[in-house]
């Protein structure tokens, strides 16, 4: 078995270490072919990765334009213990008003654990306003953990 099969996660640990982890890297493609990388509070929606944007937001132009993405979620700060899931996929955008929401509170949900619903609902609303909600869907998923090669 080769270096990268054995460290590749199945897809069971894919899901629960997206589950369980907050930010990801975003990756979008500039009007001049260069990739636009921020850092992202996101949610899941069925598994898949969920995020929003203000509407006038460099990432939510270049969507407009072409929706391919790449999402990276990561951990670990020594060899042995980096781990990381890469997402490709095109970024679909939700724009209707109880997408947005949902989205919303998925993500402000990971961004506040335990906080209530109740409470984030006012914050998520009038922020809604001017944002817009994208749902990932995967074109190739690719993960490790060098935990395994141990």
């Amino acid at each position: 078995m080769n270096q990268r099969a054995r460290v590749a996660m199945p897809d069971e640990d894919v899901a629960a270490f997206l589950e369980r982890s907050r930010k990801l890297q975003l990756a979008t493609i500039n009007p001049d072919g260069t990739p636009h990388l921020v850092t992202m509070f996101y949610g899941l929606d069925a598994g898949r990765i969920v995020f929003w944007t203000y509407a006038k937001a460099q990432k939510a132009r270049n969507l407009a334009r072409d929706p391919r993405v790449s999402c990276l979620v990561e951990a670990g700060d020594s060899y042995d213990e980096l781990r990381g899931v890469l997402v490709y996929g095109r970024a679909e955008q939700l724009s209707d008003p109880a997408g947005v929401l949902a989205v919303g509170l998925a993500v402000a949900r990971r961004m506040t654990p335990g906080v209530p619903d109740d409470q984030l609902r006012p914050y998520v609303e009038h922020t809604g306003r001017k944002r817009v909600a994208y749902r990932v869907e995967r074109t190739r998923v690719v993960s490790w953990d060098h935990g395994r090669l141990t």
